[in-house]
């Protein structure tokens, strides 16, 4: 009997079916009759073959669509700006986007840096004046129109249409595996978080990163990376596994060409704002240096846990309660932290049997900086998304992780209307423990991926793909001269003994 996995792979070995290769959706497939057969009428058949509308890619798109729509829809509530009743809770349809026109004075025409400090990084301050500044105008000249709709709608439109072409990015780079973009399309955090913030700007531009990439443009995904840093930190953790896999592929002049571009746009963005206006410009890195133990965290968790033992008062306070208040230290733990695990991704790509793929690793970073990180707003499970599909894209350890978000999605409004009301909704032990369960799924992902790296056959990609469809110069490359001749040096592990017969 053959021990290789089922790859799901139809005969042309065009495209990947689901119900076949995966082994938590083929057991799902059992209630409606099973995995697609062979002489079924697939939507995603091979040119050549019988021509069809709805490809895979329309379908998976038009669910993003829908999951999109179906969020607007769940904010509507919250769209007036009358939030009476606290309705922004009880209806969980908060969103930063509509509370910050107000917060940051664009409903008086303030502009952004120049009028008024903003708490983000430059491009989304950018974001936030184009398209809050003309709505202010036409305020002006309408009195009769609510501006705070007007701007979240406008908001919404550009930001969903970022997520429309993330989904589209994830079918470029997966054409013989498109149903993998269904977990992105389909995924209840798309549809509980897509417009609480502006992070579909950075995610957009990371992902457009991530497809320039691929298709061997180091400059343009240079810049587009830098972009993304721009309008939120993290996309710039990506230019650290395209470094060290171009190390470890003897391809650094690309590699080195991309973090450089990326520099320079991060740079270019930056310096006119911070030349101009360097108080209000830094208000993003004075908030992130001061701020204390979010909620959610495991910082967080860690300083409850602390509460059980210790009183919190001055001599008698746990690591966690502690560390609440010596933010300096803190801040370089955090930091710490985040660098080791950072070292231990450089070490398993070096070290790996096989080059990991650059989504593998680019998981695995960005979600080191989350699991460390004093700050984990519910809307940044958006960071993790399409990463985790291009990673693993396996629908049963993924809906596990969904369903902790959507747990602490729930816990995290009734915490937030419990401190409004001063009446909790649910015990604190409650948040905690949706706080704990979405750690967890994350860090059971991370460990998922980590197998997947020192056991390639166990990737659900490369049972598809030769290598690493988003490589770029990468994909295909055999390992740097120096890296193949220390492993020639380095000695096997002996095998071990055979167990002895009773």
């Amino acid at each position: 009997m053959s021990t290789q996995p089922t790859t799901g792979i139809d005969d042309a070995g065009s495209s990947d079916h689901p119900s076949r290769s995966d082994g938590f959706v083929r057991g799902v497939s059992e209630a409606i009759g099973g995995p697609l057969g062979d002489h079924a009428v697939a939507v995603d058949r091979p040119a050549g073959r019988e021509s069809r509308f709805w490809t895979a890619a329309r379908i998976v798109l038009a669910l993003a669509c829908l999951t999109l729509a179906l969020h607007w829809v769940q904010k509507a509530p919250c769209q007036n700006g009358a939030w009476q009743n606290n309705i922004q809770y009880t209806r969980m349809c908060y969103t930063d986007v509509l509370a910050l026109y107000y917060a940051e004075g664009l409903h008086e025409g303030k502009v952004p840096y120049r009028d008024h400090p903003v708490e983000y990084p430059v491009l989304t301050g950018y974001m936030m004046g184009a398209l809050g500044l003309p709505v202010h105008a036409v305020g002006v000249d309408d009195p009769t129109i609510n501006q705070g709709r007007w701007f979240y709608n406008a908001n919404a439109l550009t930001l969903s249409a970022l997520a429309v072409a993330t989904a589209a990015v994830i079918l470029a780079l997966r054409r013989r595996r498109p149903w993998d973009a269904a977990l992105f399309a389909l995924a209840p955090a798309l549809f509980l978080t897509a417009t609480v913030n502006w992070d579909f700007l950075a995610i957009g531009l990371a992902a457009l990163g991530l497809a320039a990439w691929a298709k061997r443009q180091p400059v343009l995904a240079g810049v587009l990376l830098g972009l993304g840093g721009a309008a939120k930190m993290w996309p710039l953790f990506l230019l650290g596994p395209i470094l060290i896999l171009g190390l470890r592929a003897n391809r650094l002049r690309a590699a080195f060409t991309a973090v450089a571009t990326g520099l320079v746009a991060l740079v270019a963005v930056n310096l006119p704002t911070a030349i101009r206006y360097p108080d209000n410009w830094g208000r993003f890195f004075e908030l992130n240096t001061t701020r204390p133990i979010d909620w959610g965290t495991l910082w967080y968790i860690g300083r409850y846990l602390d509460g059980k033992v210790n009183t919190g008062a001055p001599g008698d306070q746990g690591p966690f309660q502690w560390l609440n208040g010596n933010i300096p230290t803190l801040n370089n733990l955090s930091y710490a932290l985040f660098g080791l695990a950072c070292i231990g991704v450089a070490v398993l790509t070096l070290r790996a049997p096989r080059r990991p793929r650059l989504a593998q690793l680019a998981f695995l970073v960005v979600a080191a900086f989350l699991i460390f990180s004093k700050v984990w707003s519910q809307q940044f499970v958006l960071w993790l998304l399409p990463l985790a599909v291009l990673a693993r894209p396996r629908w049963g350890a993924f809906l596990a992780w969904q369903f902790a978000e959507v747990c602490y999605f729930v816990a995290f409004y009734g915490e937030l209307l419990g401190s409004a009301t001063s009446r909790p909704v649910f015990p604190e032990g409650v948040f905690v423990l949706a706080s704990s369960l979405r750690l967890g799924t994350v860090v059971v992902l991370c460990v998922l991926i980590v197998k997947d790296i020192l056991h390639p056959e166990r990737d659900a990609v490369r049972w598809t793909y030769p290598d690493d469809p988003d490589g770029g110069v990468l994909d295909g490359a055999p390992d740097a001269p120096w890296l193949t001749k220390l492993r020639r040096k380095t000695p096997a592990p002996e095998p071990e003994p055979a167990p002895t017969p009773a």
